[in-house]
């Protein structure tokens, strides 16, 4: 067992953070008004409306999990390896509509960029568990 890194808890709650801001931007999302889907552009407004319901329960799983995968990175807990690896599927499954999907491509580059960014980002939280699993830093 190596001696716990300086970075690794800076880094660990940024990652808890990061899925705070996923949690409430999904909170947002799921309870939008009619009034707020109405302001939607035409582009995003047929995003909204064409997502099923596994979409959006694929959704709240990559969120919901990677907070919690996220706080056990904080608190140094071996089963945050696993609930990452289950939002990281939840993300997967997620994007499986994004990226192919025609009334989802429509919504732009922006939209795919953010997308593979929480992809990559997501990837990465589940190596660092991995990598913190193996040298010892979880229990």
């Amino acid at each position: 067992m190596s001696p716990l890194p300086k970075w690794y808890k800076p880094v660990a709650i940024v990652a808890l953070l990061w899925n705070l801001m996923g949690v409430a931007a999904y909170l947002a999302d799921v309870t939008m008004s009619p009034e707020a889907i109405a302001q939607l552009d035409a582009a995003q407004r047929a995003m909204y409306e064409a997502r099923p319901m596994w979409f959006v329960a694929a959704y709240a799983i990559a969120v919901w999990l990677g907070t919690a995968g996220s706080l056990g990175l904080v608190l140094r807990k071996r089963w945050a390896g696993g609930v990452l690896l289950g939002s990281l599927l939840g993300l997967i499954v997620q994007d499986v509509a994004l990226f192919t999907r025609p009334e989802f491509t429509a919504a732009g580059a922006a939209v795919i960029a953010l997308q593979g960014s929480v992809l990559v980002i997501a990837v990465l939280l589940v190596l660092l568990a991995r990598k913190a699993n193996a040298q010892g830093w979880l229990s």
